[in-house]
Protein backbone atom coordinates (compact mmCIF):
# COMPACT_ATOMS: atom_id res chain seq x y z
CA UNK A 1 0.00 0.00 0.00
CA UNK A 2 2.80 2.41 0.91
CA UNK A 3 4.31 1.97 -2.57
CA UNK A 4 1.10 3.28 -4.11
CA UNK A 5 1.00 6.49 -2.05
CA UNK A 6 3.66 8.42 -4.06
CA UNK A 7 1.83 7.69 -7.32
CA UNK A 8 -1.51 8.76 -5.81
CA UNK A 9 0.08 11.94 -4.49
CA UNK A 10 1.54 12.61 -7.91
CA UNK A 11 -1.84 12.12 -9.55
CA UNK A 12 -3.56 14.45 -7.06
CA UNK A 13 -0.89 17.09 -7.58
CA UNK A 14 -1.33 16.75 -11.33
CA UNK A 15 -5.02 17.60 -10.98
CA UNK A 16 -3.93 20.96 -9.58
CA UNK A 17 -5.94 23.46 -7.62
CA UNK A 18 -7.36 25.36 -10.58
CA UNK A 19 -10.30 23.03 -11.26
CA UNK A 20 -12.37 24.44 -8.41
CA UNK A 21 -11.52 27.98 -9.48
CA UNK A 22 -12.96 27.35 -12.92
CA UNK A 23 -9.67 27.00 -14.82
CA UNK A 24 -9.08 23.38 -15.88
CA UNK A 25 -5.63 21.86 -15.72
CA UNK A 26 -4.55 20.01 -18.86
CA UNK A 27 -1.98 17.41 -17.82
CA UNK A 28 0.81 16.78 -20.31
CA UNK A 29 2.90 13.68 -19.72
CA UNK A 30 6.16 13.59 -21.64
CA UNK A 31 9.80 12.54 -21.39
CA UNK A 32 11.92 14.41 -18.82
CA UNK A 33 13.46 17.41 -20.54
CA UNK A 34 16.53 18.88 -18.86
CA UNK A 35 16.77 21.93 -21.15
CA UNK A 36 13.63 23.67 -19.90
CA UNK A 37 12.15 23.88 -23.41
CA UNK A 38 9.09 21.75 -22.59
CA UNK A 39 8.29 23.66 -19.41
CA UNK A 40 8.64 26.90 -21.34
CA UNK A 41 6.17 25.62 -23.96
CA UNK A 42 3.67 24.66 -21.24
CA UNK A 43 3.90 28.14 -19.71
CA UNK A 44 3.58 29.91 -23.06
CA UNK A 45 0.50 27.93 -24.04
CA UNK A 46 -1.10 28.38 -20.62
CA UNK A 47 -0.72 32.13 -21.01
CA UNK A 48 -1.92 32.03 -24.63
CA UNK A 49 -5.13 30.29 -23.54
CA UNK A 50 -6.32 33.55 -21.99
CA UNK A 51 -7.12 31.87 -18.68
CA UNK A 52 -9.22 29.08 -20.16
CA UNK A 53 -6.79 26.37 -19.05
CA UNK A 54 -3.38 25.73 -17.54
CA UNK A 55 -0.96 23.11 -18.90
CA UNK A 56 0.93 21.10 -16.29
CA UNK A 57 4.05 19.41 -17.66
CA UNK A 58 4.50 16.07 -15.87
CA UNK A 59 7.75 14.18 -16.38
CA UNK A 60 7.63 10.50 -17.24
CA UNK A 61 10.54 8.15 -16.35
CA UNK A 62 13.76 8.73 -18.27
CA UNK A 63 13.87 5.34 -19.99
CA UNK A 64 11.40 4.69 -22.83
CA UNK A 65 10.34 1.34 -21.33
CA UNK A 66 9.49 3.06 -18.05
CA UNK A 67 7.52 5.77 -19.86
CA UNK A 68 5.45 3.23 -21.73
CA UNK A 69 4.88 1.10 -18.64
CA UNK A 70 3.51 4.03 -16.63
CA UNK A 71 1.20 5.16 -19.44
CA UNK A 72 -0.05 1.63 -20.16
CA UNK A 73 -0.91 0.96 -16.51
CA UNK A 74 -2.71 4.23 -16.00
CA UNK A 75 -4.63 4.06 -19.28
CA UNK A 76 -5.65 0.48 -18.57
CA UNK A 77 -7.08 1.81 -15.29
CA UNK A 78 -8.94 4.55 -17.24
CA UNK A 79 -7.08 7.29 -15.36
CA UNK A 80 -8.86 10.60 -16.06
CA UNK A 81 -5.88 12.72 -14.95
CA UNK A 82 -4.07 11.99 -18.23
CA UNK A 83 -4.82 14.49 -21.01
CA UNK A 84 -1.91 14.88 -23.47
CA UNK A 85 0.45 11.94 -23.89
CA UNK A 86 3.96 12.14 -25.29
CA UNK A 87 4.26 8.87 -27.20
CA UNK A 88 7.38 7.29 -28.61
CA UNK A 89 6.96 6.99 -32.39
CA UNK A 90 6.40 3.23 -32.05
CA UNK A 91 3.41 3.40 -29.68
CA UNK A 92 0.57 5.07 -31.62
CA UNK A 93 -0.66 1.86 -33.29
CA UNK A 94 -0.70 -0.05 -30.00
CA UNK A 95 -2.48 2.72 -28.08
CA UNK A 96 -4.97 3.33 -30.90
CA UNK A 97 -5.81 -0.36 -31.18
CA UNK A 98 -6.39 -0.46 -27.41
CA UNK A 99 -8.69 2.59 -27.80
CA UNK A 100 -6.64 4.59 -25.31
CA UNK A 101 -6.18 7.65 -27.53
CA UNK A 102 -8.56 9.77 -29.58
CA UNK A 103 -8.56 10.22 -33.34
CA UNK A 104 -7.63 13.65 -34.71
CA UNK A 105 -10.39 14.90 -37.03
CA UNK A 106 -11.74 18.09 -38.58
CA UNK A 107 -9.99 21.39 -38.01
CA UNK A 108 -7.62 19.93 -35.40
CA UNK A 109 -6.41 17.36 -37.93
CA UNK A 110 -5.99 20.02 -40.60
CA UNK A 111 -3.84 22.13 -38.31
CA UNK A 112 -1.87 19.10 -37.15
CA UNK A 113 -0.93 18.02 -40.66
CA UNK A 114 -0.46 21.43 -42.34
CA UNK A 115 3.23 22.00 -43.01
CA UNK A 116 4.25 18.83 -41.15
CA UNK A 117 6.86 16.52 -42.66
CA UNK A 118 5.31 13.48 -44.35
CA UNK A 119 7.36 10.69 -42.78
CA UNK A 120 6.86 11.77 -39.13
CA UNK A 121 3.11 11.84 -39.83
CA UNK A 122 3.30 8.16 -40.72
CA UNK A 123 4.29 7.35 -37.13
CA UNK A 124 1.08 9.01 -35.91
CA UNK A 125 -1.22 7.15 -38.29
CA UNK A 126 -2.91 3.78 -37.82
CA UNK A 127 -5.32 2.17 -40.28
CA UNK A 128 -5.57 5.39 -42.25
CA UNK A 129 -6.54 7.54 -39.26
CA UNK A 130 -4.48 10.16 -37.43
CA UNK A 131 -4.11 9.43 -33.71
CA UNK A 132 -1.34 11.83 -32.71
CA UNK A 133 0.56 14.87 -33.93
CA UNK A 134 4.35 14.81 -34.42
CA UNK A 135 6.02 16.96 -31.75
CA UNK A 136 9.66 16.41 -32.65
CA UNK A 137 11.63 13.99 -34.79
CA UNK A 138 15.18 12.69 -35.09
CA UNK A 139 17.41 10.92 -37.55
CA UNK A 140 20.97 9.69 -37.80
CA UNK A 141 23.75 11.08 -39.95
CA UNK A 142 27.25 9.84 -40.71
CA UNK A 143 29.80 11.70 -38.60
CA UNK A 144 33.47 11.43 -39.53
CA UNK A 145 36.92 12.89 -39.01
CA UNK A 146 38.04 15.00 -41.93
CA UNK A 147 41.70 14.70 -40.91
CA UNK A 148 41.41 10.94 -41.52
CA UNK A 149 38.84 10.88 -44.33
CA UNK A 150 38.97 13.88 -46.71
CA UNK A 151 35.77 12.77 -48.51
CA UNK A 152 33.03 10.80 -46.70
CA UNK A 153 31.97 7.38 -48.03
CA UNK A 154 28.71 7.11 -49.95
CA UNK A 155 28.08 3.41 -49.23
CA UNK A 156 28.63 0.90 -46.44
CA UNK A 157 31.06 -1.05 -48.61
CA UNK A 158 33.12 2.08 -49.24
CA UNK A 159 33.11 2.94 -45.53
CA UNK A 160 34.35 -0.51 -44.51
CA UNK A 161 37.06 -0.29 -47.15
CA UNK A 162 38.17 3.10 -45.83
CA UNK A 163 38.19 1.77 -42.27
CA UNK A 164 40.34 -1.16 -43.35
CA UNK A 165 42.85 1.15 -45.04
CA UNK A 166 43.09 3.31 -41.90
CA UNK A 167 43.60 0.20 -39.76
CA UNK A 168 46.49 -0.94 -41.94
CA UNK A 169 48.09 2.48 -41.49
CA UNK A 170 47.74 2.22 -37.72
CA UNK A 171 45.31 5.16 -37.57
CA UNK A 172 41.96 5.49 -35.74
CA UNK A 173 39.52 3.47 -37.83
CA UNK A 174 36.51 2.19 -35.89
CA UNK A 175 32.95 2.62 -37.20
CA UNK A 176 30.81 3.42 -34.15
CA UNK A 177 27.26 2.09 -34.37
CA UNK A 178 24.63 0.70 -32.00
CA UNK A 179 25.34 -3.03 -31.61
CA UNK A 180 23.95 -3.81 -28.15
CA UNK A 181 20.88 -6.00 -27.68
CA UNK A 182 18.26 -3.23 -27.49
CA UNK A 183 16.10 -0.98 -29.64
CA UNK A 184 19.09 0.63 -31.34
CA UNK A 185 20.01 -2.71 -32.93
CA UNK A 186 16.49 -2.99 -34.34
CA UNK A 187 16.80 0.55 -35.73
CA UNK A 188 20.09 -0.32 -37.45
CA UNK A 189 18.55 -3.41 -39.05
CA UNK A 190 15.40 -1.53 -40.08
CA UNK A 191 17.47 1.24 -41.67
CA UNK A 192 19.60 -1.17 -43.69
CA UNK A 193 16.61 -3.27 -44.74
CA UNK A 194 14.70 -0.18 -45.88
CA UNK A 195 17.80 1.20 -47.61
CA UNK A 196 18.08 -2.08 -49.53
CA UNK A 197 14.52 -1.65 -50.81
CA UNK A 198 12.72 -3.88 -48.32
CA UNK A 199 10.74 -3.73 -45.08
CA UNK A 200 10.28 -5.80 -41.94
CA UNK A 201 6.47 -6.02 -42.34
CA UNK A 202 4.22 -5.90 -45.40
CA UNK A 203 2.19 -2.77 -46.21
CA UNK A 204 -0.80 -3.84 -44.14
CA UNK A 205 1.34 -4.95 -41.16
CA UNK A 206 -0.32 -8.35 -41.25
CA UNK A 207 2.74 -10.50 -41.90
CA UNK A 208 6.53 -10.27 -42.13
CA UNK A 209 8.09 -9.11 -45.38
CA UNK A 210 11.89 -9.25 -44.93
CA UNK A 211 13.21 -11.29 -47.89
CA UNK A 212 16.43 -10.58 -49.80
CA UNK A 213 16.80 -6.95 -48.56
CA UNK A 214 16.73 -8.15 -44.94
CA UNK A 215 19.31 -10.86 -45.66
CA UNK A 216 21.51 -8.23 -47.23
CA UNK A 217 21.07 -5.96 -44.22
CA UNK A 218 22.00 -8.74 -41.82
CA UNK A 219 25.05 -9.49 -43.97
CA UNK A 220 26.28 -5.89 -43.75
CA UNK A 221 25.89 -5.95 -39.96
CA UNK A 222 27.86 -9.20 -39.76
CA UNK A 223 30.53 -7.90 -42.17
CA UNK A 224 31.13 -4.82 -40.02
CA UNK A 225 31.19 -6.81 -36.78
CA UNK A 226 33.82 -9.22 -38.13
CA UNK A 227 36.02 -6.56 -39.75
CA UNK A 228 38.78 -4.25 -38.54
CA UNK A 229 36.15 -1.49 -38.44
CA UNK A 230 34.36 -3.05 -35.46
CA UNK A 231 34.91 -1.49 -32.06
CA UNK A 232 35.80 -4.29 -29.61
CA UNK A 233 32.81 -3.15 -27.52
CA UNK A 234 30.36 -3.22 -30.46
CA UNK A 235 28.02 -5.80 -28.92
CA UNK A 236 27.57 -3.62 -25.83
CA UNK A 237 27.41 -0.21 -27.43
CA UNK A 238 24.51 2.22 -27.47
CA UNK A 239 24.35 5.81 -28.73
CA UNK A 240 26.19 7.35 -25.80
CA UNK A 241 29.01 4.80 -25.87
CA UNK A 242 29.40 5.59 -29.59
CA UNK A 243 29.64 9.28 -28.76
CA UNK A 244 32.27 8.72 -26.08
CA UNK A 245 34.36 6.48 -28.34
CA UNK A 246 34.36 9.10 -31.09
CA UNK A 247 35.30 11.84 -28.64
CA UNK A 248 38.16 9.72 -27.27
CA UNK A 249 39.78 9.68 -30.73
CA UNK A 250 39.72 5.92 -31.49
CA UNK A 251 37.09 6.10 -34.25
CA UNK A 252 36.98 7.50 -37.77
CA UNK A 253 33.21 7.15 -38.34
CA UNK A 254 30.05 7.30 -36.25
CA UNK A 255 26.40 6.64 -37.10
CA UNK A 256 24.46 8.68 -34.61
CA UNK A 257 21.99 11.47 -33.87
CA UNK A 258 22.80 15.22 -33.97
CA UNK A 259 23.32 15.42 -30.18
CA UNK A 260 26.91 14.30 -30.82
CA UNK A 261 27.77 17.64 -32.46
CA UNK A 262 27.43 19.98 -29.43
CA UNK A 263 28.90 17.25 -27.24
CA UNK A 264 32.05 17.02 -29.35
CA UNK A 265 32.32 20.82 -29.43
CA UNK A 266 32.27 20.91 -25.62
CA UNK A 267 34.23 17.78 -24.74
CA UNK A 268 36.99 17.73 -27.37
CA UNK A 269 37.42 21.15 -29.03
CA UNK A 270 40.62 20.07 -30.76
CA UNK A 271 39.03 17.05 -32.45
CA UNK A 272 35.89 19.13 -33.12
CA UNK A 273 37.90 21.14 -35.68
CA UNK A 274 37.86 18.06 -37.94
CA UNK A 275 34.42 16.74 -36.96
CA UNK A 276 32.20 16.61 -40.05
CA UNK A 277 28.89 15.14 -41.15
CA UNK A 278 27.40 13.55 -44.26
CA UNK A 279 24.33 11.65 -45.38
CA UNK A 280 23.78 8.18 -43.92
CA UNK A 281 25.70 5.60 -46.02
CA UNK A 282 23.78 3.82 -48.77
CA UNK A 283 23.44 0.09 -49.22
CA UNK A 284 23.34 0.53 -53.01
CA UNK A 285 25.14 3.31 -54.83
CA UNK A 286 22.03 4.20 -56.87
CA UNK A 287 19.47 4.02 -54.03
CA UNK A 288 19.22 6.71 -51.29
CA UNK A 289 19.63 5.56 -47.71
CA UNK A 290 16.48 5.48 -45.61
CA UNK A 291 17.53 6.10 -41.99
CA UNK A 292 14.91 5.24 -39.38
CA UNK A 293 13.38 8.22 -37.60
CA UNK A 294 12.75 8.67 -33.91
CA UNK A 295 10.82 11.32 -32.02
CA UNK A 296 7.75 12.00 -29.92
CA UNK A 297 4.11 12.26 -30.99
CA UNK A 298 1.42 14.00 -28.92
CA UNK A 299 -1.86 12.12 -28.41
CA UNK A 300 -5.02 12.93 -26.47
CA UNK A 301 -6.14 10.37 -23.91
CA UNK A 302 -9.49 8.67 -24.46
CA UNK A 303 -10.19 9.27 -20.75
CA UNK A 304 -9.36 12.98 -20.65
CA UNK A 305 -12.00 15.10 -18.94
CA UNK A 306 -11.06 18.01 -21.22
CA UNK A 307 -10.52 16.52 -24.70
CA UNK A 308 -11.32 19.70 -26.66
CA UNK A 309 -8.88 21.72 -24.57
CA UNK A 310 -6.30 18.93 -24.84
CA UNK A 311 -6.40 18.98 -28.65
CA UNK A 312 -6.05 22.78 -28.63
CA UNK A 313 -3.21 22.66 -26.12
CA UNK A 314 -1.34 19.93 -28.04
CA UNK A 315 -1.43 22.07 -31.19
CA UNK A 316 -0.02 24.99 -29.25
CA UNK A 317 2.74 22.90 -27.65
CA UNK A 318 4.06 21.91 -31.08
CA UNK A 319 3.56 25.23 -32.85
CA UNK A 320 6.35 27.03 -34.70
CA UNK A 321 7.66 28.99 -31.70
CA UNK A 322 7.74 26.02 -29.35
CA UNK A 323 9.29 23.65 -31.88
CA UNK A 324 12.01 26.19 -32.58
CA UNK A 325 12.71 26.52 -28.85
CA UNK A 326 12.82 22.74 -28.48
CA UNK A 327 15.29 22.57 -31.36
CA UNK A 328 17.58 25.37 -30.20
CA UNK A 329 17.50 24.64 -26.47
CA UNK A 330 16.62 20.96 -26.31
CA UNK A 331 18.31 19.64 -29.46
CA UNK A 332 15.09 18.16 -30.85
CA UNK A 333 14.76 18.43 -34.67
CA UNK A 334 11.38 19.93 -35.62
CA UNK A 335 8.59 18.31 -37.60
CA UNK A 336 7.47 21.54 -39.29
CA UNK A 337 9.24 21.74 -42.63
CA UNK A 338 9.38 25.55 -42.72
CA UNK A 339 11.66 25.64 -39.68
CA UNK A 340 14.47 24.06 -41.70
CA UNK A 341 14.74 27.41 -43.53
CA UNK A 342 14.74 29.39 -40.29
CA UNK A 343 18.07 31.28 -39.96
CA UNK A 344 18.35 30.67 -36.20
CA UNK A 345 17.84 26.95 -36.69
CA UNK A 346 20.25 26.74 -39.61
CA UNK A 347 22.92 28.52 -37.56
CA UNK A 348 22.57 26.13 -34.62
CA UNK A 349 22.21 23.12 -36.94
CA UNK A 350 24.81 23.62 -39.69
CA UNK A 351 23.81 20.13 -40.84
CA UNK A 352 20.10 21.10 -41.18
CA UNK A 353 20.03 20.41 -44.93
CA UNK A 354 21.34 16.89 -44.41
CA UNK A 355 18.86 16.29 -41.60
CA UNK A 356 15.95 17.49 -43.76
CA UNK A 357 17.07 15.37 -46.71
CA UNK A 358 17.33 12.34 -44.41
CA UNK A 359 13.86 12.98 -42.98
CA UNK A 360 12.29 13.30 -46.41
CA UNK A 361 13.64 9.91 -47.53
CA UNK A 362 13.48 8.29 -44.08
CA UNK A 363 11.87 5.05 -42.99
CA UNK A 364 9.73 4.33 -39.94
CA UNK A 365 9.82 1.35 -37.66
CA UNK A 366 7.12 -1.28 -38.29
CA UNK A 367 3.69 0.19 -37.54
CA UNK A 368 1.92 -2.49 -35.53
CA UNK A 369 0.36 -2.90 -32.07
CA UNK A 370 2.81 -5.80 -31.63
CA UNK A 371 5.85 -3.61 -32.18
CA UNK A 372 7.45 -4.41 -28.81
CA UNK A 373 7.55 -8.11 -29.69
CA UNK A 374 8.76 -7.39 -33.22
CA UNK A 375 11.64 -5.32 -31.88
CA UNK A 376 12.61 -7.99 -29.34
CA UNK A 377 12.61 -10.64 -32.06
CA UNK A 378 15.01 -8.56 -34.16
CA UNK A 379 17.38 -7.38 -31.44
CA UNK A 380 17.67 -10.75 -29.71
CA UNK A 381 18.24 -12.68 -32.93
CA UNK A 382 20.88 -10.28 -34.27
CA UNK A 383 22.86 -10.05 -31.04
CA UNK A 384 25.81 -10.21 -31.04
CA UNK A 385 26.27 -8.87 -34.60
CA UNK A 386 29.42 -10.96 -35.11
CA UNK A 387 27.31 -14.09 -34.68
CA UNK A 388 24.76 -13.24 -37.37
CA UNK A 389 24.11 -15.89 -40.01
CA UNK A 390 22.24 -13.77 -42.55
CA UNK A 391 19.84 -16.29 -44.06
CA UNK A 392 19.09 -18.36 -40.96
CA UNK A 393 18.94 -15.30 -38.68
CA UNK A 394 16.40 -13.59 -40.93
CA UNK A 395 14.35 -16.79 -41.11
CA UNK A 396 14.31 -16.93 -37.32
CA UNK A 397 13.15 -13.30 -37.18
CA UNK A 398 10.42 -14.11 -39.69
CA UNK A 399 9.09 -16.98 -37.57
CA UNK A 400 9.11 -14.96 -34.36
CA UNK A 401 7.39 -11.97 -35.96
CA UNK A 402 4.75 -14.23 -37.48
CA UNK A 403 4.01 -15.59 -34.01
CA UNK A 404 3.91 -12.07 -32.55
CA UNK A 405 1.44 -10.81 -35.15
CA UNK A 406 -0.90 -13.71 -34.43
CA UNK A 407 -1.02 -12.91 -30.72
CA UNK A 408 -3.49 -10.43 -29.28
CA UNK A 409 -3.56 -8.01 -26.40
CA UNK A 410 -1.24 -5.39 -25.00
CA UNK A 411 2.32 -6.41 -24.21
CA UNK A 412 3.14 -5.70 -20.54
Amino acid sequence: MLAVLPLMASMLAACGGDEGAGRPTVNWYNFPDDSGALQKAAERCSQASGGRYRIAYNKLPRAADGQRQQLVRRLAAEDTTLDILGLDVTWAAEFAEARWIREWTGEAKRQATEGTLRVPLQTSTWKGKLYAVPYNTNTQLLWYRKDLVPSPPRTWAEMLEMAGDLARQGKPHFVEVQGAQYEGLTVWFNTLTSSAGGSILNRTATEPSLGAPAVRAAGIMRDLATSAAADPSLSNQMEDQNRLAMESGVAAFELNYPFVYPSMRTNNPELFKNFRWASYPRVDENRPARPTIGGIDLAVSAYSRHPDLAFEAALCLRNRENQLTAALEGGLPPTLRALYNEPAFMKEYPFSREVLAALESASVRPLTPAYQNVSIAVSHTLSPPAGIKPESSVESIREQIDDALRSEGVIP
